[in-house]
């Protein structure tokens, strides 16, 4: 990220503000996206698709501003939102997640992360340059996006706690609107090289996730995970993943999905994918995948990423 520093006087009129700092970062992405549409659903959106398999430039910039300032007792106060623009997509600028930090807990209200997003295990992999479709995220719940008001417009707190190999996360949101309430936590434990974690979830949703566990370590030069996640009355997913070095800049990661797919649409049990990410220096990398769906379409993609 790159940091621009402010004097505080510029930035509030009070005198016991300790320093104060904006940041500006994100990353910037652009390739090609392959789609074979078979099964009449766009692999990204979900939307209705009757083109069969088409072959597109996708594109996308984000943007992330975050400003802090540090009270005279070491806490600090901040928010950040992001600006975000892709190929078909008005340029959307979402909700602020407001924060308090001090040590190791952390009180955040607005747009928040959502315990069950930041959950070790609910994201194993990346797939290709755009994510091919997150079938390997397992959990149905809040989560932060970069469109509109996000969590920000239901209320949304939490807080977050870690000490030593410890962490946790509770997350609480109110959508007045939908009459849509969710609370979620997690707790996770660090030892050996290993990460298990556990989440609980009570919503107002059917098929949003009630239960999730994971865990997570090295087997030799190989990164593994695999997680479970019970998602209500839409069925349980397993998810299985694998990652290793492949030369000193090149990294390959492996995924297979396995879910009930209770709710009755036409969709696989199955899906999993493989990609590859080679590291071209300065933050710059070449990035490519290609997984089948649980939807029995396939995706493909390549491209460049660079991180700022």
């Amino acid at each position: 990220m790159k940091k621009i520093l402010f004097a505080t006087t510029a930035l509030v009129a009070t005198a016991s503000v300790a320093a104060a700092d904006v940041t500006f970062g994100g990353y910037g992405r652009f390739g090609i996206l392959y789609q074979d549409s078979t099964a009449g659903v766009d692999g990204i959106w979900g939307n209705a698709d009757d083109t069969g398999s088409t072959t597109d430039v996708t594109s996308r910039l984000r943007l992330i501003i975050t400003a802090t300032a540090e009270s005279d007792s070491g806490v600090t106060f901040g928010a950040m939102t992001r600006i975000q623009q892709g190929e078909g997509q008005t340029g959307t600028t979402n909700g602020a997640r407001f924060f308090a930090r001090s040590g190791g807990l952390e009180v955040g209200v607005g747009h928040i992360w959502g315990a069950l997003e930041s959950m070790p295990g609910q994201y194993p992999v990346d797939m290709g340059l755009t994510g091919l479709g997150y079938d390997y995220t397992p959990y149905q719940g809040d989560g932060y996006t970069s469109r509109g008001a996000g969590l920000s417009g239901n209320n949304g707190i939490e807080v977050m706690y870690s000490a030593g190999d410890f962490a946790a996360h509770i997350s609480a949101t109110d959508d007045k609107a939908l009459n849509i309430t969710r609370v979620a936590a997690y707790g996770a434990y660090t030892f050996s090289g290993w990460t298990v974690a556990l989440a609980v979830q009570d919503s107002d949703v059917a098929t949003d996730t009630e239960v999730s566990a994971s865990v997570g370590g090295t087997i030799g030069p190989v990164a593994v995970g695999l997680s479970y996640t019970d998602n209500g009355t839409s069925g349980d997913r397993i998810v299985l993943s694998a990652g290793m070095d492949v030369g000193a800049a090149t990294n390959v990661e492996f995924y297979y999905a396995k879910d009930d797919n209770d709710l009755g649409a036409t969709l696989d049990d199955d899906s999993y994918g493989i990609d590859f990410n080679h590291d071209l220096g300065g933050g710059t990398s070449l990035r490519g995948g290609v997984v089948k769906r649980f939807n029995s379409a396939t995706q493909a993609d390549f491209g460049v990423r660079f991180n700022f």
